[in-house]
């Protein structure tokens, strides 16, 4: 069975550096990208993606703006999608899961929720 291929956004680039650390360790496979823009150029190629990992406040193009044109690319119609957000305020979660997200998770990130969640995939 080959490892999960995970695609992190992020516009902070320290973020993507913990994530893809912490999950190649656990024989993920990490691309990443720092805008919602490069992440949908990427996500309409050919690209085996098991996984986003979406930061929700970006600037130019947020998460809640991305997430429907992701699950509009055919290809990625059930394409899971995780939602990352500092802003864990209340309604957040609902908010990221009415945008279309299928999981959420706030930053910092708890890496054993995280991985529970990437489980499912």
């Amino acid at each position: 069975m080959s490892n999960k291929r995970l695609l992190i956004v992020d516009d902070d680039s320290r973020n993507i550096f913990a994530l893809v650390h912490t999950l190649r360790v656990r024989s993920y496979d990490c691309l990443s990208c720092t805008s919602a823009e490069e992440a949908l150029k990427l996500l309409k190629s050919d690209e085996k993606i098991d996984a986003v990992l979406l930061d929700m406040m970006m600037p130019e193009m947020d998460g809640y703006e991305a997430i429907p044109l992701i699950k509009a690319i055919p290809s990625r119609k059930s394409t899971f999608v995780i939602a990352l957000t500092a802003q864990a305020m209340a309604g957040d979660k609902e908010k990221c899961l009415e945008a279309g997200a299928d999981e959420y998770i706030s930053k910092p990130v708890d890496v054993d929720k995280l991985l529970l969640i990437l489980s499912k995939i």
